[in-house]
């Protein structure tokens, strides 16, 4: 199991351009729909937590991931699989970079590359949008962040905690709203 653990997020951190949040398609696909090793709820949610530590959302993630497969060994493997190929890339980069800088090749590749990227992250949106926005009030929070986040010089640290405070004291208000609704039915 190990090895199969970091043979997967070695190939999720093989084709993960763009950083973390592009690979959330690739997690989807191997992890849920391939090998069926967790759920979608569970990526979300483990994609959530990876968001609220320090450090690259690809690692935190394939961390969390692991460990949850196949304990401390399975977090190593996990992690050890998706860093190893940004690793190698970069160090290979790093040594030849001089020869192709402004190679039109090269930079038709990055360019290309961008756009795909980008495509990537609007379906990892979407499909997380998808599985996590099912009500009115989360359309509302999801609106009130874009809001926020596009036309408001509010940190993105602070529209986070917005968020959990406003998940926080939703199900308290839609419990108050029912028991409001159940005393005027029970005066009638």
């Amino acid at each position: 199991m190990l090895f199969e653990i970091f043979i997967t997020f070695f190939k999720i951190g093989l084709f993960t351009f763009g950083g973390g949040y592009a690979m959330i398609p690739l997690i989807q696909d191997e992890i849920v729909n391939k090998k069926k090793w967790l759920k979608s709820e569970d990526i979300i949610d483990m994609l959530a937590l990876s968001e609220s530590i320090p450090g690259s959302i690809s690692i935190n993630s394939a961390t969390i991931m692991g460990y949850k497969l196949s304990g401390k060994a399975g977090a190593i493997a996990a992690m050890t699989g998706v860093i190893l190929p940004s690793f190698s890339i970069i160090t290979l980069i790093a040594i030849f970079a001089s020869q192709f800088h402004g190679s039109p090749i090269m930079d038709a590749a990055f360019l290309g590359i961008r756009c795909a990227v980008v495509i990537l992250i609007a379906q990892s949106a979407r499909k997380i949008t998808k599985a996590t926005v099912n009500d009115a009030i989360g359309r509302i929070i999801l609106l009130s962040t874009v809001f926020l986040v596009t036309f408001t010089n509010i940190p993105a640290i602070s529209v986070i905690i917005l968020g959990a405070i406003m998940g926080i004291f939703t199900p308290k208000i839609e419990h108050f709203k029912s028991c409001r609704s159940l005393k005027k039915a029970e005066n009638k």
